[in-house]
């Protein structure tokens, strides 16, 4: 896990083939902004707690053809693209500290940020990366499939290596034919799509002046965007958005032209490019715009998310075994890729020479998904090691989620005797969480309502795996997990039909309805989820992973015919989700089998909680709905 971020500033930025009605008219003068409100120091200590193992950025400064250098810049590396009449300027050091002070008067500024927490890899891996051509890496994400990532290798390295060999003529992903001597080469995007796993990224490839930018289809890991606008025309990308913007609404102007933006925004899903040019009747740097399309055809298919069978034909066959041990195997060899331990983690367990060393934790509630993911868990980590199981209550022992983990961690010990199963109870009281509230708001921002809240905070707890244990003498004592790597269900309840509402949807719109309301769910979960969840537990140095989200997961649900992963006529707790039910039984999980849905901010209380306090009781809440009530912006209170 990473924290990345890059911010461009003195180009103007052509956002036209994205936003044809109002892009140009946003970006159509660079005047003097006032940037006080946004805070470079704010946005690099917020990428370190993503990283903490190293935070380094660099400045890449581009120049007209007519602009004249300073000394300093002379006395660096200069390349000169005659066609885009760019001459780029670069040191090609790595710095601790670079912000925005005491720079060169330049026509513009690249500036990268790269905040490292290193899992895989024998080498101290800095980022960012920066090779002898002049292209430059930063990377959040993981490798599981597409490129070859050797276990003593680390995948922002082979990835960097890998993008190295593309194609660097302006042709690549574009739909005109590439003519250049490289055709031979791949083109970034046609890389891009080959990766399985989650990741975003930022990349400078030198030779052909373009920034390549993105994230991967599902959205796995978070990438919030700043387009550029009168207000404040530099484009920024960046994991996280820094404390100090967090629900800040950027108040329009009347040449604005749009009313109440927000600063940041998730990214959508894909892969984008800037190609940099200077216009030849200003001494002004013009960077455009484009989105490619993927180019790996199963991946188009996952993302298009539709199924051969839907409805059933006549009456619905008795289930049948076959497609449940498919599934089963697919999510073992799911939570195989994500739980390999690479050669970094050896060197800590031995290094650390702490008795009990536990790499891997899950996210715990004891319901059908983290039950299932904690047994196929034990499956593929080696028996030597501890588990830790983090659950949040905001209710004490009464909460459903801590009955529920209780009576879960009981089976799991009855399934897997010789594993040492650690349920680290985490408990607290949401008004003695003033500060932290605060705090998650700018985590889960642009998200911005009372569950999103919830949500995020329960989820920054229990990432921070900060509670209880029971002992052997059953004396419960203090416990911190320092597991890297959480496993989350995240996406088993869109895939296999978890909610509620679906119940509703197959009343009023059949199976056809159902599996609309399912697709609507996949392909908003970017948005809605899994970037506000990324960045509520990256924030302790965790690292997030979603073996639901696998993409060989996704393949096989959707071959599956609906009416085998979901039948919506039997009660809840038995035909909602009742594919991944039957693998629970065929894990030995009999009593999670049955257990019904239960969202986090629920079974944990901490909605209980919110509603009393913000809406002074639940029936007070419930009517004002408030799970979709818009947080008001401190500034506005």
């Amino acid at each position: 896990m990473c924290g990345i971020a890059l911010i461009i500033s003195g180009v103007r930025i052509d956002l036209s083939s994205l936003f044809p009605d109002f892009a140009s008219q946003l970006t159509k003068a660079l005047k003097p902004v006032d940037h006080s409100e946004f805070s470079v120091e704010g946005l690099k200590e917020a990428l370190q707690r993503r990283g903490p193992d190293h935070l380094g950025s660099k400045k890449l400064h581009l120049h007209t053809k007519t602009s004249t250098c300073s000394e300093k810049d002379k006395n660096v590396e200069s390349l000169l693209d005659v066609e885009q009449e760019i001459e780029i300027t670069s040191s090609y050091e790595v710095k601790q500290d670079n912000g925005l002070d005491g720079i060169d008067s330049v026509a513009a500024e690249l500036q990268f940020f790269g905040a490292e927490l290193q899992l895989r890899g024998t080498s101290p891996v800095f980022q960012p990366l920066v090779d002898a051509s002049g292209n430059i890496l930063v990377y959040n994400g993981e490798i599981f499939g597409g490129l070859h990532v050797d276990n003593d290798c680390n995948d922002a390295e082979i990835l960097f290596h890998a993008l190295g060999k593309c194609c660097s003529c302006n042709y690549q992903g574009r739909k005109s034919a590439c003519c250049c001597d490289e055709r031979e080469k791949i083109s970034v995007p046609q890389l891009l799509s080959t990766i399985r796993g989650p990741w975003g990224l930022i990349y400078w490839q030198d030779r052909s002046k373009t920034l390549w930018f993105g994230r991967d289809a599902f959205g796995r890991r978070s990438l919030l965007v700043h387009w550029p606008t009168l207000v404040d025309p530099r484009l920024m990308l960046s994991s996280v958005s820094p404390s100090s913007d967090a629900n800040k609404n950027i108040d329009s102007r009347a040449e604005d032209l749009v009313s109440d933006i927000n600063f940041w925004e998730e990214l959508s899903c894909g892969i984008y490019s800037i190609c940099f040019n200077a216009l030849e009747t200003e001494e002004c740097l013009i960077g455009e715009v484009e989105k490619h399309e993927w180019t790996d055809p199963l991946l188009n298919e996952l993302i298009k998310w539709e199924r051969s069978d839907v409805e059933p034909k006549g009456i619905i066959p008795s289930s049948v075994s076959l497609p449940v041990q498919k599934v089963l195997n697919v999510l073992r060899e799911s939570v195989m890729r994500r739980t390999i331990l690479n050669t970094v983690f050896q060197e800590i367990k031995h290094e650390s020479r702490v008795e009990t060393f536990v790499p891997i934790a899950v996210l715990f509630s004891g319901g059908l998904d983290s039950m299932i993911l904690a047994a196929l868990l034990d499956q593929c980590l080696d028996p030597t090691y501890d588990i830790d199981l983090l659950n949040v209550s905001f209710d004490g022992q009464s909460a459903p989620d801590r009955i529920s983990s209780k009576a879960g961690v009981k089976e799991l010990q009855r399934i897997a005797p010789s594993r040492r199963w650690n349920l680290v109870e985490i408990d607290h009281e949401l008004s003695n969480l003033t500060s932290e509230t605060k705090h998650v708001m700018s985590l889960i921002y642009p998200s911005n309502t009372y569950m999103d809240l919830n949500i995020g905070i329960a989820l920054w707890l229990a990432a921070g795996g900060d509670g209880w244990v029971d002992k052997d003498n059953h004396q419960r004592v203090k416990y911190k997990s320092e597991a890297k790597i959480l496993l989350v269900g995240s996406g088993a309840d869109e895939q296999c039909a978890g909610y509620s509402r679906y119940k509703t949807k197959y009343r009023t719109g059949g199976w056809l309805g159902l599996h609309k309301e399912m697709k609507l769910d996949m392909q908003r979960i970017w948005k809605r989820n899994l970037g506000r969840d990324d960045r509520c537990i990256s924030d302790n140095g965790k690292e997030a992973r979603f073996p639901f989200l696998d993409e060989d997961v996704i393949k096989t649900l959707l071959e599956i015919p609906l009416w085998e992963v979901a039948d919506l006529e039997q009660a809840i707790g038995k035909g909602d989700k009742k594919i991944l039910r039957e693998v629970a039984q065929l894990l030995g999980l009999e009593a999670a089998a049955f257990l019904p849905k239960r969202a986090i901010q629920f079974g944990s209380r901490i909605a209980r909680e919110s509603n009393r306090k913000n809406f002074g009781s639940n029936r007070a809440a419930n009517q004002a709905s408030a799970g979709s009530v818009v947080i008001h912006s401190p500034s506005t209170k």
